[in-house]
């Protein structure tokens, strides 16, 4: 689940948005009134989303936006002229007054952006080069041969063993390759 961060320099209109959020299926993670205070909810994740008014009570939304992680996105709420007057990359807007079935369509948008940048970064960690697959696969043929497993047994041992040491696959079957001799 993308985590959300409600920031208003008013802490009832944050709660506010964040009741509207609950109330139709959302997940939000933080309730503040400073830029500051959001960007520790944000270091504490890996992704999320952002809704937040033109100014907080420390800093506006373009100086909140250069702080977050790229892998954040931010829901503008604020009348139209705050917000069109220069596009910013990974700022969506929605205009005051704020109807709650556009801010429920939106957050849906962006929360689907979200999970389908996080599937395809899942996606990159997952595929290997080359050279290291060759480096596992070695360590694999390695243990089938001398220790009479089966490649989802060398596989198994593999991965069990770079999680309890901490290292990638890759460096496990470094090590099991200069321990085994090869």
């Amino acid at each position: 689940m993308s985590s959300i961060i409600v920031v208003f320099p008013k802490r009832e209109n944050a709660a506010n948005i964040r009741n509207i959020l609950v109330r139709n299926g959302f997940e939000v993670t933080g309730v503040c009134t400073t830029g500051a205070q959001a960007m520790q909810y944000a270091d504490a994740m890996n992704d999320g989303i952002v809704v937040c008014g033109y100014k907080m009570q420390d800093m506006l939304y373009t100086e909140l936006r250069e702080y977050l992680p790229s892998s954040f996105e931010m829901l503008l709420i604020a009348s139209a002229d705050k917000w069109q007057e220069g596009q910013i990359p990974g700022v969506v807007g929605l205009s005051m007054p704020l109807k709650v079935f556009d801010l429920v369509n939106t957050m849906e948008m962006m929360m689907y952006d979200v999970r389908k940048r996080r599937k395809k970064r899942r996606q990159e960690k997952k595929q290997r080069n080359p050279e290291e697959q060759k480096i596992i696969d070695e360590a694999k043929q390695l243990l089938m041969e001398r220790n009479h497993m089966s490649e989802e047994e060398a596989h198994r041992y593999l991965q069990k063993n770079s999680m309890d040491s901490g290292n990638s696959m890759v460096e496990t079957a470094q090590m099991v390759l200069s321990i085994m001799g090869e």
